[in-house]
């Protein structure tokens, strides 16, 4: 079969830009994907839209929806690259039963975007990455045949919050945590700073302050009672950012948890994290989760097994290059 049959629709299949009034198509398909991949959904209707919204994202131009010949959404496409830095990652997700024909197809129409992607935010040589769940070998399989190599391994940890107090245990000698003031920039941008210093050992893309306000504002809601900030002698030197995009699974989600540097092995991520645990069952929620990179040389997931939390699933993250090109 010819590279071009193989990235092919099916005869009468089409190809459409997505629109904020398929989201819960979009995100049947998504849950059908996630199911047969780890056994449970694992993706949110807030997440949905917040991907077709993302910075240096556009629905008309980054996107792609496969319909069937019936009409109905089997397939979708996306990028991601919320700081317009030169590494882009993208996503493509088909009904596991019906939407297997457009896996191609729509890795097709993505890479081919890539390449403009990258001439478009400035770089001539651009990182594209893709994550796949260790047994979802045909999407595998695609992506080895489109020139991706295996990087490193992810994994998403949960605990449930059955029995967690609703209140923190006693915190470090010498170490305070708070909630982040959520009205006050100037400990928004403290928190901000704590991230960026603690992940600058790590592949992290740095992204400055109004870069970070502009995501934080592009979140469906945002609960800072959630967030939280660890002193010592009155600096901040351990930040907790949560997300409401686990909302709708009722889950309590830690989107990022850094520490100094100088500061770690003190009890600081520690305290961090039993604060946050403490607010989201106070809160009703049936969990926590999160996900690390398990490359991380701070070995986060020491941490985190060592407070109760278990890897729901390890995903895959395969990386290849494209160069720019102008549309």
């Amino acid at each position: 079969m010819t590279a071009a049959a193989m990235t092919a629709l099916p005869e009468g299949w089409t190809t459409r830009r997505p629109t904020l009034d398929d989201v819960p198509e979009i995100l049947a398909v998504v849950h059908a994907s996630d199911i047969a991949a780890i056994g449970e959904p694992d993706f949110t209707a807030d997440e949905v839209r917040e991907m077709l919204t993302d910075p240096h994202t556009e629905m008309s131009r980054d996107s792609w929806l496969a319909l069937d010949e019936a009409g109905t959404i089997v397939g979708w496409t996306f990028p991601h690259n919320m700081t317009g830095g030169d590494r882009d990652f993208l996503e493509v997700f088909v009904d596991p039963e019906r939407g297997r024909p457009a896996m191609r197809p729509l890795l097709a129409l993505i890479l081919d975007r890539m390449t403009e992607r990258a001439a478009e935010l400035g770089h001539h040589r651009y990182e594209v990455r893709a994550g796949a769940i260790p047994t979802e070998q045909p999407y595998i399989d695609a992506l080895t045949e489109a020139g991706f190599a295996f990087l490193k391994q992810h994994a998403r940890m949960r605990m449930p919050l059955d029995g967690v107090p609703h209140t923190a245990p006693e915190q470090p000698a010498g170490v305070t945590v708070r909630p982040v003031r959520g009205d006050d920039e100037d400990d928004l941008r403290a928190l901000h700073a704590v991230i960026e210093e603690a992940f600058r050992e790590t592949d992290h893309f740095a992204v400055d302050y109004p870069t970070w306000r502009a995501q934080v504002a592009n979140e469906p809601s945002v609960s800072f009672d959630e967030w939280f900030v660890a002193e010592v002698d009155g600096r901040v030197v351990g930040s907790l950012q949560s997300s409401d995009t686990g909302i709708d699974d009722n889950e309590g989600w830690v989107k990022r948890l850094a520490v100094l540097r100088s500061y770690r092995k003190r009890g600081v991520g520690e305290a961090l994290l039993r604060r946050a645990f403490a607010v989201y069952a106070r809160k009703g929620r049936s969990h926590a989760g999160l996900g690390v990179d398990l490359e991380n040389p701070t070995e986060a997931v020491r941490l985190y097994l060592s407070v109760g939390m278990t890897p729901m699933y390890r995903a895959n993250v395969y990386r290849t290059y494209v160069e720019a090109r102008a549309a």
